[in-house]
């Protein structure tokens, strides 16, 4: 099993409508954990990658009725090692 997750943040508060497809959404196999925040209007996701990936997850989101406006990149890649110049040669 490999764990991830995903952050999404959504425009429109969800309806109470969506509120029960988004429960729903949690009994799919692979689904781990939702997580919303209102305070900053996101929610997180964990599933289980050998079962979905990131498109499914945004898709049943949607279909679920809730307003995603961008996924929300949770870590940023360190950039390359700057090569560190020769030395110049030693005077004799």
């Amino acid at each position: 099993m490999t764990q991830l997750d995903v952050l999404y943040r959504y425009g429109v508060p969800p309806t109470e409508a969506s509120m029960l497809a988004i429960a729903r959404v949690r009994e799919v196999y692979g689904v781990r954990a939702i997580t919303l925040d209102e305070r900053e209007k996101t929610v997180r996701v964990e599933y289980d990658a050998t079962r979905l990936n990131e498109a499914m997850i945004h898709q049943l989101l949607r279909r679920a009725g809730l307003d995603i406006v961008e996924k929300v990149v949770l870590y940023t890649t360190p950039p390359p090692p700057a090569e560190v110049p020769a030395a110049p040669p030693a005077a004799k």
